[in-house]
This record gives structure tokens, C-alpha cells and sequence, in this order.
């Protein structure tokens, strides 16, 4: 006898799973400039890669055993290939409920759900985000209330940043648990105009504090993309936020038991850039724009830039040499002449970690006049973010280069170093350096000589000119042995640099010691 029947029944579930939350919640979501979630897992995947599982579970009403209705999940998850590899995707389905939660029961028998089977399998996790967070409703479906204890799911969410890239796409209003799910994860992005991020909603803050707001004054991208750097790149479509986190992902390894993928090359690692030899102006209160110099060295086009519109005084990203994924971060003196503030700080110990967690060499180009000063930075808390700077620097261990451009001052200076492991700075002769600027430390330093002499202002400029002489990059190589290069063999020492790093990131294969903290 055969079992047809049920291959049919089978059909037909998946059918009615497939028909999401019907067609009026499909019609509601494509009317508010939205994709569907399986409408969005087919345009991030590779042409019909996609494997779905739990695809069966939600909610069936039953006349006898036959059934007459069936509402699915809440979410659509499975494996898909990106690129050719492997990845699991897990999407809130916003036409029903919203895209909050329930629709699992929990108890014996479950099969595991996207993020254990991530952890598990070691295959990069993609979050595309759509939901609203739990919901009051479901407390009239389960007949009680519930004490919060998520964590029992969010543990295995923080195990995961320690194994394999994750990423959260967020691509619509998004709310709860899943608002802090975005940024449980290495990198993230968001779609201007029908994105938005919050704890809790406009009609959660008018219940609590007393004023109405918009979703997008709230927690749209000009609030998280520009002001907070809770999200660190805004697109302009669901379908430009896809081709970004598919090109974020190609720099990664599939887990940290994996080397990173190296692309095919086609720019001379010995290149040499003459516009290097003259990027820094000799008049230092003119600034220049660091995307020059990372353009100018590493794989021509390579370069993805992390959080361009957050702490632009500071530069992070991903790119290539001669074909190797590497980190890159960057002083940019055309935002407040590169100062590291306490956001700046935040930016580039992100980095540091998605580096250390994933094997990659860290290349960094140094222009660091110090950190912020000031009243605003003092209530910003700057020493205490210069602190975990400080112990971020200590304790990462991937090959490590930094190239001093310019400026090199203070503990911010310091934090452009670190005297353990593969490590290697190069100065060119534009540089310059110190425990703190010769112009602003002169007064505190020489202040008695200064107000006693004739003319104390002629006093305090001689004072300057008799450092400043002193200050050559030459004088310090005489001293320390410090690499002094021309500016145009920076590709050709980066590239060997990251070459040579690669025995040194295979025997440091597995976990970081460090856990990733987003």
C-alpha cells in the first residue's frame, strides 16, 4: 500500500505554510515597501539554494482528524548558499502577528532551531530581521503571563559570535528581544525609510514617558546609522542591504576552525603609489582625507568600509592585499582632525575583536593627535573608554602592522601599539611624535622659565623651535631602530607583512581567548 496520501498531506502543509500570513497580510507588506520573508530569502540567496527547515511547525485547527486551517510560525529559517557556501538564514515572517512570537510549544521532541544549528553545524548566521518582539496577545493565547527568561535562547546567541560571522539585517520596525538580536552579531545594516529599531515602539513610549513619536524619529537610520552606531551601514533597498552583507561575509572564514578565503589578485603587490610621497601636507592644519591612503594601498576596490557615517573621525573597514582579507582602520583628520573620542574608541575595539575572532591581520594607518579633550569628552566618560582601548590593544593577538602617517601622541598613540606577538610599525618621515603635543605642552612644562623671562611669549616660541628640531622620525631611528620607509613601498611591505602573518593566523585556528563583545 502505498503512502501517497501523506506525501500529499505533506504537500499540502507546506502549501499552507508558504501562504505566510495570507493575502492580505502579504498585500499589508508589500504596501508598506516591504519584501515578504521569503521573497527576501530568495533574493539573498544563490538561485534556488534554499533548504528550509521546521518548515511544518505553527498552529493547525482540527475538524476530527482532518485539518481545516493552519497558521505557520512567525519565522522562516534554513540553510541557503551564499556565494557557493553554506549559511543559515533565519527571517521574521511580519505578516503574521506582526512577526512576534509563539507557535513553538518547547518540550521533548523539538528540533533544534536556527542558532544551535548554526553553532553546530559552523556555517555563518544571517538574521533578517522583521518583527515586533513578544506580544500581549500571546498571553490570551497561552491563558497566563510568563517571567522573562530568554536568556534560556540567548545564550546559545552569544556562544555563536565566538564561532562562526553573524549578521543581523534589519528590515523593518523592529522591536524587543529582536532589537538587541540586531546587534548580537559582528555586523549589521539597515534599510533607510522602512527600517526602524526600539526597545519598545511609539505607543510603548507614550504609555511610559507621555510624548507621541514617529517610528523613524525613534529608531530610524538617521538616529542608529549617524547618532547612536547601534547599526553600522544603512541601505537604500532590501536588495542593496543583501549584495552588502554578502560582500561582508566574503571576507570571512565559514567558522574560526577556518582560514579566510583568499580572492584572486589581479593589482602587482609591489605597486608603488606616488601620490603617497606628498598625501600629508607639510602644513599640518591641513587635513587630508584617509580614504586616499587606504585606496592608494590596499587591492585596488577591495576596501568595505564599516560604520562610514558613526565616528567618522575614525576609519574601519574590511579590504584585501595581494588577495589576503585583512582589517583596516584609519585616524581621519578631515573629522575632528582625528582625534579619538569615546565612539571612535568604541569603533575601532570592534574591529580589533572581529579580527582577532576571525584570524585576520590588522593594518592600521596612524595619524592619532590624542584623545578628545574637553568638557564634553570628560562627560563622556573618555577615560574609561581609553582604558578598555588600552586592555582591547593588550590582549588582541593577530599579526598586527601599523603605519604612522603622521601624528603619534599620547595614550591614543600608545593604543597604535602592542609589544606582544607579530607586530610591526613603519613611520614615514612625515611623522611625528611624543607623550604629548610640543605646541600644547611647552606652557605646562617650561610655564615658570616662560612667565619669568622678558619676553615670555619670544621665550615660549624659541622653547618650541628647539623641540621641534628634535623631533625628527631620523632622530628617534638613530635611538629605537624604528623602520623609517618612503611612503610608495607601503603596499609592497603590507603585502609581504600579510603574508608572512598567515603561519602565524593558522596556529591561532579555533576561539579567541578574548570573547567578542558587539
Amino acid at each position: 500500500m502505498s503512502w501517497q496520501p501523506e506525501i500529499e498531506e505533506l504537500a499540502h502543509r507546506r502549501e499552507l505554510a508558504r501562504r505566510m500570513g495570507g493575502p492580505e497580510g502579504i498585500q499589508r507588506q508589500h504596501d508598506n515597501g516591504k519584501l515578504t520573508v521569503r521573497e527576501r530569502i530568495d533574493l539573498f540567496a544563490d538561485p534556488g539554494s534554499f533548504s528550509e527547515f521546521m518548515g511544518l511547525v505553527g498552529h493547525g485547527v482540527y475538524e476530527g482528524n482532518d485539518l481545516v486551517s493552519f497558521t505557520p510560525k512567525a519565522s522562516v529559517e534554513g540553510f541557503v548558499k551564499v556565494d557557493g557556501r553554506k549559511v543559515i538564514v533565519s527571517g521574521g515572517d511580519f505578516t503574521i502577528r506582526g512577526g512576534s512570537g509563539g507557535g513553538r510549544d518547547g518540550g521533548l521532541g523539538q528540533e533544534p532551531g536556527a542558532v544551535r544549528r548554526a553553532l553546530e553545524w559552523r556555517v555563518p548566521y544571517v538574521r533578517l530581521l522583521d518583527a515586533a518582539g513578544g506580544s500581549v496577545r500571546h498571553f490570551d493565547e497561552i491563558g497566563r503571563t510568563y517571567l522573562p527568561d530568554g536568556n534560556g535562547w540567548s545564550t546559545f546567541e552569544v556562544d555563536l559570535l565566538r564561532a562562526v560571522p553573524v549578521v543581523s539585517a534589519v528590515l523593518g520596525s523592529v522591536a524587543g528581544l529582536p532589537a538587541v538580536n540586531a546587534c548580537l552579531a559582528h555586523f549589521n545594516v539597515m534599510v533607510e525609510g522602512t527600517a526602524q529599531l526600539f526597545p519598545g515602539g511609539p505607543p510603548v513610549v507614550k504609555a511610559a514617558l507621555g510624548y507621541e513619536i514617529s517610528k523613524e524619529e525613534l529608531g530610524g537610520a538617521q538616529i542608529h546609522c549617524y547618532e547612536s552606531g547601534v547599526v553600522d551601514n544603512l541601505a537604500k533597498s532590501e536588495e542593496e542591504a543583501f549584495a552588502i552583507i554578502r560582500r561582508f561575509l566574503g571576507y570571512l572564514p565559514a567558522n574560526v576552525w577556518e582560514m579566510a578565503p583568499r580572492a584572486q589578485c589581479e593589482d602587482d603587490p609591489a605597486r608603488r603609489e606616488e601620490s603617497l610621497l606628498s598625501i600629508v601636507p607639510r602644513d599640518r592644519r591641513r587635513p587630508y582625507g584617509a580614504h586616499r591612503v587606504i585606496e592608494a594601498v590596499v587591492d585596488r576596490g577591495s576596501f568595505f568600509e564599516i560604520a562610514p557615517f558613526y565616528a567618522r573621525n575614525r576609519v574601519t573597514g574590511l579590504a584585501r592585499l595581494n588577495g589576503y582579507p585583512v582589517g583596516v582602520m584609519a585616524n581621519n583628520p578631515v573629522h575632528l582632525g582625528g582625534t579619538t573620542d569615546v565612539a571612535a574608541g568604541e569603533k575601532v575595539i570592534r574591529l580589533m575583536q572581529l579580527c582577532d575572532t576571525f584570524h585576520l591581520p590588522l593594518i592600521s594607518f596612524a595619524d592619532e593627535p590624542g584623545f578628545m579633550v574637553g568638557l564634553e569628552s570628560e562627560k563622556r566618560g573618555i577615560e574609561r573608554a581609553g582604558a578598555r582601548l588600552v586592555i582591547a590593544s593588550c590582549e588582541s593577538r593577530m599579526p598586527w602592522a601599523t603605519v604612522v602617517m603622521g601624528q603619534l601622541f599620547g595614550v591614543a598613540g600608545q593604543c597604535q601599539h602592542r609589544p606582544t606577538g607579530m607586530f610591526q610599525r613603519y613611520v614615514w618621515p612625515s611623522g611625528r611624535w611624543g607623550s604629548m603635543h610640543i605646541e600644547g605642552g611647552v606652557s605646562a612644562a617650561y610655564r615658570r622659565e616662560i612667565e619669568n623671562a622678558p619676553d615670555p611669549e619670544a621665550k615660549r616660541a624659541a622653547i618650541e623651535a628647539r623641540l621641534q628640531a628634535i623631533a625628527s622620525p631620523f632622530r628617534t631611528a638613530e635611538a629605537t631602530g624604528q623602520e623609517v620607509i618612503d611612503p610608495r613601498d607601503t603596499r609592497p611591505l603590507l603585502c609581504e607583512f600579510v603574508a608572512d602573518a598567515q603561519p602565524i593566523l593558522r596556529s591561532q585556528i579555533g576561539p579567541s581567548p578574548v570573547p567578542y563583545h558587539p
